[in-house]
């Protein structure tokens, strides 16, 4: 069991809390999924989970965690240290030769596991499948996992969620995967920034994901049918009180001194239209607000971005990719012209992110085109050092400066943020930067690796919606089903053989 009692945590960079007195409680067989924007302090909450001291230099927090038993933790991101190990010394303590079955599933080689090679030199879901193994050799009580459907191939993809689906032991996660979301979370938690940042406010409910989103849209929907309709019914309230004011108040002015019994009653009348005016008031203060919610935004590509049919964007072959000395597929070849959207998927280590890196060489210096590149590795092109003003506004003119600001505030950036170092930013925050590079510099060829698995599920929508849209080439390496299905015209399976379109491989 895992219970958080009122825990609070503000970041000291700007003061944001990101959590206010949050409880909650997480039980047997429960799989809770974290979701919220980026920047919204997901992984923080769970690394305050697993260890304070964790948050402690970036974070100021309180309350209590209290834990029954083994917890076991993934980081989004594989630790410096550990990158520099041996497989072989990663799994020294481990008895491995007891989890073959493990292993096994995971698509793990005992050579690999045996190995000097070092984990820095695995790609990225590789690294991932061998820190989710040694996890779950650890017999963990309760598992906390950061993100750990990232780099994964769609055939491990698809045993993590039966293995979250039929694991009894507690479960909590941030995912940006909605179809694992969808089909393994039983417990939704959703952290939200309202009004510019200045508020925070975590939902924890006990359902499926698909329900939560049509419930928490029909109570929306309904609270704000009834916000509307009681201000509706006030503004006719107030219309029909003036009315009744100004009569008697016309008529007091006009009274004769003759009168000066029908003054008093007028005057009463004038005391009893005033108190209702005020109970009006008491009853406005009563009423249902309307419902504050925080939407996905991303800055859209321009519409007039488009590319003859028949221009031949890329003609590309070879003949051993490579790593090293290590070949890991032969005979590519790979044609794409006009606006076609290409999808490429394959298992882990067989060389996707390799090849999408040498089309961005193949491409980069083409003048007929003008192709931008998403890495795996956001350091490959952003300057971390660098604040997102300074790595966008190239020239520093006084105009870039005023529309890269606007563009960032469109997309939820803070003034602080902003001004923060891009390396300190969240990978969601991150992968914005560099989707508002492409579209402020107009690229009509994009290279995508994973484009999505940064974007929370709310915002992943949206960013599929806008590369549906995108009027020029993108080549993409993803194992995001929704987005191959959404995005993508054809998808490539890559394996040791070369490139083939899926179903015929």
């Amino acid at each position: 069991m895992l219970e958080l009692r009122n825990v609070t945590i503000y970041l000291k960079k700007d003061g944001r809390c990101i959590a206010d007195e949050f409880n909650f409680t997480l039980k047997s067989g429960e799989k809770a999924a974290i979701i919220g924007e980026e920047g919204n302090g997901k992984s923080t909450l769970l690394k305050y989970v697993y260890n304070p001291n964790l948050t402690e230099e970036y974070s100021s927090c309180s309350g209590d965690v209290i834990t029954r038993g083994k917890v076991s933790y993934l980081p989004q991101t594989m630790t410096k240290e550990d990158q520099v190990l041996s497989l072989m010394e990663y799994f020294e303590s481990a008895e491995y030769y007891m989890y073959m079955d493990i292993l096994a599933k995971l698509g793990l080689s005992l050579d690999l596991i045996m190995s000097d090679r070092k984990l820095g030199t695995l790609s990225g879901g590789e690294r991932v499948k061998v820190q989710i193994a040694k996890l779950l050799m650890e017999e963990p009580d309760i598992l906390l996992l950061d993100e750990p459907t990232n780099d994964l191939d769609i055939q491990t993809l698809q045993w993590l969620e039966r293995f979250i689906l039929e694991s009894r032991i507690p479960i909590l996660y941030v995912s940006h995967d909605e179809t694992l979301i969808e089909n393994t979370a039983n417990v939704i938690i959703h952290m939200e920034q309202l009004l510019g940042k200045t508020q925070c406010r975590i939902s924890a409910v006990h359902c499926s994901y698909r329900d939560y989103l049509s419930n928490r849209r029909s109570s929306f929907e309904h609270q704000e049918q009834v916000a509307k309709k009681q201000r509706e019914n006030h503004k006719k309230q107030m219309e029909r009180w003036r009315q009744i004011y100004n009569r008697v108040d016309h008529r007091q002015e006009a009274i004769s001194r003759q009168d000066p019994s029908g003054a008093r009653l007028l005057k009463k009348k004038m005391h009893s239209v005033i108190s209702m005016g005020k109970r009006f008031d008491r009853e406005k203060e009563m009423f249902e607000e309307f419902p504050l919610e925080e939407d996905a935004i991303l800055a859209k590509f321009d519409e007039n971005i488009r590319l003859p049919n028949g221009k031949t964007v890329l003609n590309y072959s070879c003949g051993q990719l490579c790593i090293g000395e290590r070949i890991l597929a032969r005979n590519i070849n790979l044609r794409v012209s006009g606006n076609e959207h290409i999808g490429i998927t394959g298992r882990n280590g067989v060389g996707k992110s390799t090849l999408l890196a040498c089309l961005w060489n193949e491409l980069r210096t083409r003048k007929d085109i003008n192709t931008a590149f998403m890495p795996q590795h956001y350091s490959d092109m952003l300057d971390f050092e660098k604040t997102p003003i300074e790595y966008l506004a190239e020239n520093y003119t006084k105009d870039e400066m005023t529309k890269v600001r606007t563009f960032m505030g469109s997309m939820k950036f803070t003034r602080e943020e902003m001004s923060e170092k891009i390396g300190n930013l969240s990978c969601g925050q991150q992968a914005k930067i560099l989707f508002l590079d492409m579209i402020l510099h107009g690229s009509n060829v994009l290279l995508l690796d994973e484009p999505t698995r940064n974007f929370s599920p709310l915002s992943c929508p949206v960013v599929r919606a806008a590369l549906n849209r995108f009027g020029g080439a993108i080549i993409s390496v993803s194992h995001d089903r929704k987005f191959l299905k959404e995005v993508c015209d054809k998808v490539y399976v890559l394996d040791d053989k070369g490139l083939s379109l899926a179903g015929t491989e």
